[in-house]
């Protein structure tokens, strides 16, 4: 039989790498959720911010300052990813996967190599696996934080204006709104704090790989609707925010508890996709059940 104690002390592991993987769980949450935008590139622009940092961080700059290369990274991926779309009229999901495709090559060319170390005994990194009560106060302030500047932000004309045009774009173009530019916007913004996750990532485990950032739009799907379903009806935009991000933490704790069951690391993947399978099938199914099993003494749904 499995200890618990293993497991309990696999747990503030597993709250700092949710915490991590949350910020990006929110860059998935703006294109999936706010802008109604499929955007795969998320699969490589985490590995872009990760690469950025390591190769800014070995060439001496601090490693908070690298953060901000690495968002710029991970934009500039985003507005490739946007282009695409607008401009050259490719559709969502293809415009992500051959902005996701291209970043393979690029990564590369960025590194030198497949993996560059970033030693936590050379450099005075922000977090990492080593110290991790420091890591999980650091990437929980990063949460806060970005919970806090993104409530603000959304709530602005141009926040509204991208909102807008993720709800209803015919509507939005109607009122004015160059829906184009606020899919382009919207685009940066994610992949932005999808690379800034991977840098915080690559400090985190010490080094950047150029497979880390594989399946991460599952496990960034799966933290969104974990957290929508830890949301319930309740409409707070920052609320949903947060909960995102809490939703990377469960999902976490959720792998801890399997692995410390038995479940083969090389079965993760497939343990993901049945998470979010489940999650997301999960309301339509409850309806489907409303319509064939009505109340006692309601009227049936149609």
């Amino acid at each position: 039989m499995n200890n618990p104690i293993t497991l309990l002390y696999s747990l503030p592991g597993a709250l700092a790498q949710g915490l991590i993987w949350g910020i990006m769980a929110i860059g998935v949450a703006i294109t999936y959720k706010i802008l109604d935008y499929a955007d795969l590139t998320v699969d490589n622009s985490l590995c872009t911010g990760g690469a950025v940092a390591a190769i800014c961080i070995i060439g001496g700059m601090d490693p908070l300052l690298s953060l901000v290369f690495a968002m710029l990274a991970g934009a500039l991926a985003g507005l490739c990813t946007g282009l695409l779309h607008t401009v050259l009229g490719i559709p969502a999901i293809l415009s992500g996967i051959l902005t996701q495709l291209a970043l393979y090559s690029i990564n590369m060319h960025i590194m030198g190599k497949s993996n560059l170390t970033i030693s936590r005994t050379q450099y005075d990194l922000l977090l990492t696996s080593a110290q991790i009560p420091r890591a999980i106060l650091v990437s929980g302030l990063f949460v806060v934080v970005l919970v806090i500047v993104l409530y603000w932000f959304f709530g602005t004309q141009l926040g509204c204006a991208i909102r807008a045009t993720g709800n209803n774009e015919h509507m939005a173009r109607a009122q004015g709104i160059s829906t184009n530019r606020m899919k382009v916007l919207g685009l940066m913004l994610s992949n932005a704090l999808v690379g800034l996750s991977g840098a915080l990532l690559a400090q985190y485990q010490g080094n950047a790989d150029i497979n880390m950032g594989r399946g991460a739009i599952v496990i960034g799907l799966a933290a969104v609707v974990i957290g929508g379903a830890l949301l319930g009806r309740r409409e707070n935009f920052a609320l949903r925010l947060a909960t995102t991000a809490l939703g990377g933490v469960v999902y976490y704790a959720i792998l801890a508890v399997v692995i410390w069951a038995g479940l083969s690391t090389s079965d993760l993947k497939l343990f993901s996709a049945v998470v979010v399978t489940v999650f997301l099938s999960a309301p339509h199914l409850k309806k489907k059940w409303a319509a064939r099993h009505p109340a006692k003494g309601g009227a049936p749904l149609c």
